[in-house]
């Protein structure tokens, strides 16, 4: 016997059917929004996992090709590794949720959720943040939910809540904002440089309707929740910090921490950990939680700090931003480089340019996205924070920092129209000490200006933080937040944007919600850093994109030609497109509406084949004056090809003014000769003229 809960929301019903599926799991919901169902389920182990310090929460999103009636790719025809998408969204379903459950949990918790149909009007996407919400509620685990999700996007000015992918593809904002009954608690947004005012006004019309929905959702937990499973503690007991306190003082704790070198800083603490080894020795199980005990003793201390001191780490003031540097063309060969540093974050930037035929193709449910142009890759190496650590490939971290940058930056690249080229930009972490993936930002900005890519606006993004005391009045934002402050604060609000709007945000806490005053201090802090970053550092590097490409640079020349002409380019089997390619050494695509996109590094030879495609697409008409290539001979006259699938042919008596007795009295095979189109008869064979006098 299941139920079934239905709402209104932006326009389209949302049902929920509770107890129909999945009555094995802790908690299940299915759910329907238009065309589009989505399964979400949550699972929690029976017994808390041993030797860990963290809770274990693992989160998915399976795209099912089946969902929009398409065979999977691939030689096994079955889903494999999640795609970039899945990704994402599952980190956006964390992020929120995470901190409701408690921090001192150590069963495993998976939130599965089943891509079953999709309506391309309906994001899946959606329903998975809210039925991970919603089963997760309904469960035994421990949860302090619900939190709701809802989308905004804006066209010609008017928000419009819970896009469809086809209102999506034309929308200046993409936004997605999580909240709990009174606070916003995540931030997810890619934005064609929308003011701050208008992004706040978004983000609360989204908070208001999530408060809808978890009124919807708490009439279903009313119904069908089931109660809160209890769990073993692993919190540190206060009567062991106490001995920890007698052992370091707060005040040598203070001293471990308070430098602005990231060794320097790793040094001391390790000293103080060996300290509190050593006094603990004859005490199993302290010993058994003390590197716990430790973290949370280290980041007491620097809350403490920041909030009643208002004392940072490394000494700046709250706003302070780490000293900058930046520059350019760091690397000889390739399209364009940038360094950024940002106190000890470190990031190298490479662009590389290359023909539309490399973009990225995509599969997935969405319709409207089926191939990447911009590229924006990022790697997170061991060293880059002094670890042994060997590259495994991406990671959903890298992945998530990778498509922010790559959104932040979308908005200022120029259109296909007026710049043929894909584009890959990839950062290559060399030093981590907070926010990589803002200076992944900042130094693609300048890469991509060195290599010539003609954006409109530069683009920097910074990250600030947060310290919040014991009510809501009672925090402080710090601008720039270092590896530490991220480690033992509350928030990472990201903003990046040009001196106009945003472009991107991405938000994550460890609380319960941000008011709304931090979320405004938040965004205006960013603002200002961002054009202090811009002005005062990368614009010295290099003030405007480039106005030549890299030598090394494929050069591109397009042109658009009749779709009806393009199997005269292509020729039977390949052989007129092939001959061009053989003979100019550049690289041909067409695409279906007939556009010719010619690349190589020989701006001569491109010139050459452009020469070669316009002759076979050019209309011959009577009266033209043409060069060609005399190709073959016979007694009454010789042929002339005027272009790769066209021949014409110049009769005897038109080879001269006078009388001419054998044709190789004038012209020989491979001869470049001038003609005149006389007429075309209607076989289409084209007759030609080479008399001086019909030249004239």
């Amino acid at each position: 016997m299941y139920k079934s809960y239905s709402m209104e929301l932006a326009g389209r019903m949302l049902t929920i059917d509770i107890g129909r599926v999945c009555a094995q799991a802790n908690g299940a919901a299915l759910l329907h929004y238009g065309d589009t169902t989505v399964l979400s389920t949550c699972t929690a182990s029976a017994k808390s996992r041993d030797g860990i310090d963290f809770f274990p929460l693992s989160v998915e999103f399976e795209e099912k090709m089946y969902a929009v009636g398409k065979f999977p790719g691939g030689f096994k025809k079955r889903e494999g590794r999640a795609s970039d998408n899945a990704i994402l969204t599952s980190r956006v379903i964390d992020r929120p949720m995470r901190p409701l459950f408690p921090k001192d949990y150590r069963n495993d918790v998976l939130l599965d959720n089943v891509v079953l149909s999709v309506d391309q009007d309906c994001s899946p996407e959606l329903l998975a943040m809210l039925g991970s919400s919603l089963a997760t509620c309904l469960s035994d685990v421990p949860f302090d939910g619900p939190c709701a999700s809802t989308q905004v996007g804006m066209i010609n000015g008017e928000f419009i809540l819970n896009p469809g992918n086809a209102e999506k593809a034309v929308s200046d904002l993409l936004l997605t904002v999580a909240s709990t009954r009174d606070k916003v608690i995540m931030i997810e947004a890619g934005a064609n440089e929308i003011s701050d005012e208008k992004m706040i006004e978004a983000i609360y019309l989204a908070h208001d309707v999530n408060q809808q929905i978890i009124g919807f959702f708490d009439s279903i937990i009313a119904e069908c929740g089931r109660e809160k499973h209890a769990y073993t503690s692993y919190a540190v007991p206060q009567e062991l910090f106490d001995r920890m306190k007698a052992v370091v003082s707060p005040e040598e704790m203070e001293e471990a921490v308070f430098t602005d070198d990231k060794q320097q800083r790793d040094a001391n603490v390790a000293a103080v950990t060996e300290k509190l080894t050593a006094a603990f020795a004859e005490d199993a199980e302290a010993l058994a939680i003390l590197p716990d005990a430790i973290y949370q003793y280290e980041k007491k201390t620097v809350r403490k700090m920041i909030l009643k001191d208002r004392k940072r780490p490394d000494g700046r003031r709250i706003d302070e931003i780490r000293p900058l540097e930046a520059e350019v063309d760091l690397l000889p060969r390739v399209h364009g480089s940038a360094m950024f540093k940002r106190g000890q974050t470190q990031i190298m930037n490479i662009t590389t340019l290359a023909p539309l035929s490399e973009v990225q193709k995509v599969e997935g449910l969405n319709e409207y996205e089926t191939e990447k142009r911009y590229l924006h890759q990022y790697n997170f190496p061991g060293y880059s924070v002094g670890e042994a650590k060997a590259s495994r490939g991406p990671g959903r971290r890298e992945i998530g920092h990778g498509a922010l940058a790559e959104k932040a930056l979308l908005p200022v690249l120029p259109s296909v129209e007026d710049f043929p080229y894909a584009i890959r930009a990839v950062s290559e972490t060399m030093e981590s000490n907070g926010s990589t993936s803002m200076a992944s930002t900042c130094a693609s900005c300048m890469s991509l200006m060195a290599a010539g890519v003609p954006i409109r606006e530069m683009v920097a993004g910074i990250s600030c933080g947060l310290v919040t005391g014991e009510t809501d009045e009672d925090y402080i934002v710090l601008t720039d937040i270092q590896g530490l402050e991220d480690f033992f604060g509350d928030m990472d609000f990201k903003v990046t944007g040009t001196h106009s709007g945003i472009t991107a945000i991405q938000m994550d806490i460890k609380i319960h919600g941000l008011t709304r005053p931090i979320v405004e201090e938040a965004i205006r802090r960013a603002h200002e850093a961002r054009n202090f970053i811009m002005d005062g550092v990368m614009r010295a590097a290099i003030a405007e994109p480039r106005k030549e490409l890299s030598e090394y640079a494929p050069k591109i020349i397009t042109i658009q030609i009749n779709p009806e002409k393009i199997g005269d380019v292509i020729g039977k089997q390949g052989k007129v497109i092939n001959g061009i390619v053989e003979e100019t050494g550049a690289k041909i695509d067409i695409d279906d509406t007939g556009m010719v996109s010619i690349s190589g590094i020989d701006m001569n030879a491109l010139q050459r084949a452009k020469e070669i495609v316009e002759s076979i697409v050019m209309e011959i008409e009577p009266g033209q004056i043409l060069r060609g290539t005399v190709v073959r001979i016979m007694n009454f006259g010789a042929f002339v090809q005027l272009s790769p699938n066209k021949d014409g042919m110049v009769h005897i008596s038109k080879l001269a003014d006078g009388r001419v007795n054998e044709v190789e009295d004038v012209v020989h095979i491979g001869d470049q000769v001038t003609v005149k189109v006389q007429e075309i008869d209607k076989m289409g064979r084209i007759n030609l003229t080479m008399r001086p006098q019909d030249l004239a």
